[in-house]
């Protein structure tokens, strides 16, 4: 089967828009504070931010994963196009094509590559033959072809990452959401998985939010992107734009005016400097 010919099944017309949402865990600790932001059909989008921002969060809030970490939506709306999608459970945002590939890289590591593959395809009830889907998936990771009878347990970390990936494809998503894929990578690795990321969003026209601590690569991949601190959005715009912004420059990509790197030791005012925080 041509990857090509799943593009009109894949490409979408819906935006994926998070309108003044707000997370509460346990009922008692406040995580995002009134989050929007929107994934137009077909784009990249990068969500940035330190640790403890709330981007993880953010990914589960719309895939319907909060409720297992005992958190709720308790204000505003996810919308998929004309359809609300907090409150509903996570099988459901699977079956209605957002599927979150969770940071960590986690597997059945008791299984082989291809069953690990099989299980992301049980979810989808298109009708397509299972043989036509894992023939995509080797497509784009072509090593995982080679692995296919590998206990994924015995998979390098970049090994595992191209099947969790892989795996989230089998279940046809219009939108893949993606928490951290450069964690624990070497930067070739994270170069490697990068292109075939965007090489999926521009084959397929499948949108893709992607949530980084990794700047450089999310913006070079982004066509937008939000920043976030706190559990707010302290900034977004296209991602060219925000690559020339002198804080992203200084704070996330490590340079400083003069374009040398800065030290961050040296950089106690940090928080205060913020311009994007007023």
């Amino acid at each position: 089967m041509a990857v090509a010919e799943l593009q009109s099944e894949l490409t979408t017309t819906r935006t994926l828009a998070v309108n003044n949402v707000e997370v509460i865990y346990n009922s008692v600790i406040l995580v995002l504070r009134g989050i929007t932001l929107e994934v137009k059909p077909g784009l990249v989008v990068s969500l940035l931010g330190p640790n403890g921002a709330g981007k993880s969060t953010t990914l589960k809030a719309i895939s319907g994963l909060l409720k297992a970490e005992l958190g709720e939506v308790t204000r505003g709306q996810i919308l998929w196009g004309d359809e609300r999608l907090d409150g509903l459970p996570a099988e459901e945002v699977v079956r209605m094509g957002l599927v979150q590939v969770i940071e960590g890289r986690l597997l059945f590591r008791h299984l082989t590559v291809e069953e690990n593959l099989r299980i992301g395809g049980m979810v989808y009830q298109g009708g397509r033959q299972i043989r036509d889907d894992l023939e995509r998936v080797y497509h784009y990771f072509p090593q995982l072809a080679k692995l296919s009878r590998r206990v994924s347990g015995y998979l390098s970390g970049g090994e595992g990452q191209m099947l969790v990936i892989g795996r989230a494809l089998m279940a046809h998503p219009q939108i893949l959401m993606l928490d951290e894929p450069s964690l624990g990578l070497a930067p070739m690795l994270v170069h490697e998985i990068f292109e075939i990321i965007g090489e999926i969003n521009r084959r397929e026209g499948m949108s893709v939010l992607i949530v980084e601590q990794n700047a450089r690569a999310a913006l070079e991949l982004a066509d937008y992107a939000y920043v976030m601190e706190d559990g707010r959005i302290v900034l977004d715009g296209p991602a060219a734009q925000l690559r020339e912004n002198e804080d992203i420059k200084e704070f996330y990509l490590g340079l400083n005016q003069a374009g040398g790197r800065k030290n961050y030791r040296e950089v106690k005012h940090y928080k205060r400097r913020k311009r994007w925080l007023g």
